[in-house]
């Protein structure tokens, strides 16, 4: 996986509330209905209180095709190490 897909662009300068609710609607309208569930469990327990560098790293996750994303979080691959951090925060290790 190349670096740029890892820093998927956003909206520079958009304001924190306007990201968080992007992102949610991102996380709960994925290709598959597993990364629905899996990835609005973790926007409701934890997405509000992401710094910003992490929501950085989330939206990075966020880019990320469901196929290769379930195999990460399911634990069947592993992922990519710039990745890997909010992967295990997701997947609840």
């Amino acid at each position: 996986m190349s670096d740029a897909r890892l820093s998927e662009s956003y909206p520079q300068g958009e304001p924190r509330e306007v990201r968080l609710k992007r992102m949610k609607m991102r996380s709960m309208r994925r290709g598959i209905k597993e990364m629905d569930i899996i990835l609005m469990r973790f926007v409701e327990s934890d997405l509000d209180r992401l710094s910003d560098a992490e929501l950085d790293l989330y939206d990075a996750v966020l880019g990320q095709n469901d196929q290769d994303l379930y195999q990460w979080v399911s634990g069947q691959a592993t992922p990519p190490a710039a990745l890997a951090s909010m992967i295990d925060r997701i997947a609840g290790r």
